[in-house]
């Protein structure tokens, strides 16, 4: 029996079924839980979920609300709204005792009816958890709350141990409903993310279903809880290896920004660190070393996300298909299995069985498809996917069906530095074939004469410090400080400038180009937007 109609109604029979009974019994027992957890309590807070029902289309799903203003921690079935998808009421509570008069429906219901309309999500949770005030005033300035390196990161949707999460902060208002519009901003200019913090006051959370919702919460209430702890004892949450927040050295560097050019150049005349004056003054020949990265650094991201990745998402059947015996493809399935196991082990959403090969090609193919698939739409940097990816775009540039895009800036400072005598060397979380072959087919001809080397995630992962220690060591360099690394990402930034060997860290500067995330306020590292600076 349908639920309901493209005009949102729902039969009688439908409201006292068995799905939407189940449903109402959830959300008591799950305000009676989070109470516990102190996040609903003086009747703040709040939850919805649609009636799950296999038959129907979620964006069709009834939405069940409990109501505000009222201690959740004694609610009972009978006592949540039930909507219909485009949010009119359908059932509301009777009265209740004292004061004789039924509980209004949430003062959350625009802003869950908004993640609803533009997450497709099947739950949202509203809490007002003492964490989730209370981080966002450990910065009243900052617009979103990023943390990486923490394994319950792991929980929120789309992220791994390695990745950065953000969740962005929207001011609070006078009344609930007021936070609509904010909340929709925020969601158009975060799609990945999973939650909204709202300044002073708590966090909205949704998911595919209530498991997906509360998981999440569960995680990002621990993260929030973290982040207070590590401030407290003067750590930096943000940062891979979550060290003081702001060092002497750091705050040389955020001092540097006030000091005239001129200045700057005069003092390196008494520098005891070349290397650092060779970075103020734009002097690249005494930088023994530059690493790059590559996407958002020499190139586009819009040619990585736009161009490059569809055509590997697009060709993944067809390159498996017709290359399947070959040495290459047999190594990445390899690699593939190895993945994909370790995945199904650790419970990676999209991940799924790749049978033996007996079970013939056809079958294993279509599994290796589907886990894939699934690696791209998550941007996962691991080197079983990059490996595939090199191999699939490798057969793309040989039949011009692709062509690699630099900067236009990147030619002309690439045969500078290799004139000068300054070895260059490319970073990137994609595959070493795939770096060349971006290199190798430029807009601007074969670039690949001024390179000395590559480097993938076989040294490590771009966000690990020990990454940076492994390619110093690589090169033979005694001090990573002789060493460049320019980057558009913060995190690989820290994980670079942490590189502690003999001296210091790698010098690092942080590339602003077009499309580029945006970066933490004070992060205190010096920036380019084109590589004429350097």
């Amino acid at each position: 029996m349908a639920a309901a109609t493209a005009e949102g109604v729902a039969s009688q029979a439908y409201l006292e079924g068995k799905a939407v009974k189940e449903t109402r019994a959830l959300i008591s027992e799950l305000c009676r839980h989070f109470y516990s957890l102190g996040w609903v309590s003086g009747t703040g807070g709040s939850i919805t979920i649609k009636v799950h029902d296999h038959s129907i289309p979620k964006p069709h799903q009834l939405i069940l609300m409990s109501p505000s203003g009222v201690q959740k921690e004694r609610m009972e079935p009978e006592d949540m709204y039930v909507l219909s998808p485009n949010g009119s009421v359908l059932s509301a509570p009777s009265p209740k005792p004292y004061p004789h008069k039924p509980p209004k429906c949430s003062d959350c219901g625009p802003l869950f009816m908004k993640a609803y309309e533009m997450c497709d999500a099947g739950a949202v949770i509203h809490s007002h958890g003492i964490e989730s005030c209370l981080v966002t005033m450990l910065n009243p300035l900052a617009k979103e709350f990023r943390i990486t390196h923490m394994e319950m990161i792991k929980g929120i949707k789309g992220h791994g141990y390695y990745d950065e999460l953000v969740v962005p902060i929207v001011e609070n208002t006078a009344y609930e409903y007021e936070l609509t519009d904010s909340l929709a901003k925020a969601i158009e200019a975060y799609p990945k993310t999973t939650a909204v913090l709202v300044r002073n006051h708590g966090i909205y959370v949704w998911g595919d279903s209530w498991i997906s919702a509360k998981t999440q919460a569960e995680c990002y209430h621990y993260l929030f809880d973290a982040a207070i702890k590590l401030h407290q004892l003067g750590l930096d949450w943000s940062t891979p290896n979550h060290g003081p927040i702001q060092s002497i050295r750091s705050l040389w560097i955020a001092g540097e920004s006030n000091v005239s050019v001129n200045t700057r150049k005069a003092n390196c005349e008494t520098n005891p660190f070349p290397i650092r004056c060779a970075q103020l003054t734009g002097n690249a020949n005494d930088q023994r070393c530059i690493v790059l990265d590559i996407e958002g650094t020499t190139t586009p991201i819009s040619f990585v996300t736009e161009v490059l990745f569809p055509y590997a998402h697009q060709n993944v059947g067809r390159h498996l298909s017709v290359t399947y015996e070959t040495p290459d493809t047999q190594a990445d399935i390899k690699l593939l299995r190895s993945q994909v196991q370790s995945d199904l082990e650790q419970g990676i959403v999209g991940a799924v069985p790749i049978p033996p090969d007996d079970a013939g090609k056809e079958e294993v193919l279509a599994a290796l498809v589907t886990n894939v698939e699934a690696m791209i739409k998550a941007d996962r940097k691991i080197t079983a996917l990059k490996e595939l990816q090199g191999h699939i775009w490798c057969t793309g540039y040989e039949n011009n069906e692709l062509k690699g895009i630099v900067f236009d800036d990147v030619p002309e400072a690439l045969e500078r530095w290799h004139a000068l005598g300054v070895k260059v060397y490319i970073y990137s979380s994609g595959s070493r074939l795939a770096q060349r072959l971006i290199f190798g087919h430029t807009n601007h001809g074969d670039l690949r004469k001024y390179l000395s080397g590559f480097f993938d995630t076989k040294v490590g992962n771009k966000r690990e410090t020990r990454s940076y220690v492994e390619i110093s060591e690589s090169l033979g360099i005694d001090a990573p400080s002789d060493i460049l690394f320019v980057t558009d990402v913060y995190q690989e930034a820290t994980a670079a400038k942490a590189a502690v060997v003999h001296v210091s860290g790698l010098e690092v500067i942080i590339s602003i180009r077009p499309g580029n995330a945006s970066l933490p306020e004070n992060h205190g590292f010096k920036m380019i937007s084109s590589f004429s600076e350097v």
